[in-house]
């Protein structure tokens, strides 16, 4: 499994673009390339990766905030306009496919008529894994200020997690024992903030399901100018767990 940061800003970095992930797996023999969250600030750092229209096979959305989807609109209309034909999976809590539909008419009316390719809509809630391009969907409810789901994701013997936004729950916890790799949002170092991680409460939490990495991602700007060298003490402080705190473009397998 192939993890490539896209992105891991939080809303309104204007430094650093917004937190996604891309995941290479393969999967029957095949690569599966899978994006999990497209923010408005997205769209330009997949493209520069040069993909081919067709090489996406899906995309998870974590929660419906703009940093976390609003991309979507943009990369979806430039698949028409290269001549994607193959089906794109969008996966999610509840509600997705409204989500998504509305958001791609409000941006470029009268588009979704004239895809070339079909969407499928996916719905991953609690407490039902799904397996579909793959992969084991599983996910839980994470603390933020809108409904955002945690999401595990397994495949060829491997599984990492990616928080979307907010603190950690006992439920976000319980999915995430025993993964490689833990991707949680830090927005802050250790003062709690409503709704979103601390760096400190995603270190209690790695270790805690014993992860074997952690990531650190959606981290304030103002942190990630001025305050890194006080997570890296943190991190240093909890040797069982190998903490990163990764840049765009940074790249790892698992």
């Amino acid at each position: 499994m192939e993890v490539t940061f896209l992105g891991v800003g939080e809303a309104f970095d204007e430094r650093v673009a917004n937190t996604a992930i891309l995941v290479r797996v393969a999967a029957g023999g095949e690569g599966t390339a899978l994006l999990l969250d497209c923010g408005f600030s997205v769209p330009a750092r997949f493209w520069e990766l040069r993909l081919g229209p067709d090489e996406l096979d899906g995309v998870w959305l974590s929660h419906f905030h703009a940093d976390h989807t609003f991309g979507l609109p943009a990369l979806l209309v430039r698949f028409w306009e290269e001549r994607r034909r193959k089906d794109l999976h969008i996966l999610g809590q509840k509600g997705v496919q409204q989500f998504t539909e509305s958001c791609i008419e409000l941006a470029y009316p009268g588009f979704l008529q004239r895809l070339t390719y079909a969407l499928r809509f996916v719905e991953v809630e609690p407490g039902q894994a799904v397996s579909t391009l793959g992969c084991s969907w599983s996910t839980a409810v994470n603390d933020h200020s809108q409904r955002d789901l945690a999401l595990r994701l397994t495949a060829a013997g491997k599984s990492l997690f990616y928080s979307g936004d907010g603190r950690p729950t006992p439920e976000t916890t319980a999915l995430a024992r025993g993964v490689q790799l833990l991707i949680h949002e830090a927005f802050r170092v250790r003062t709690p903030v409503a709704g979103h991680g601390t760096a400190a409460g995603c270190l209690a939490m790695a270790e805690s399901c014993q992860a074997e990495q952690l990531a650190l991602v959606h981290i304030h700007r103002e942190v990630r100018r001025e305050r890194l060298a006080a997570i890296r003490e943190l991190a240093a402080a909890t040797p069982g767990v190998k903490v990163l705190v990764p840049e765009p473009g940074d790249r790892l397998m698992i």
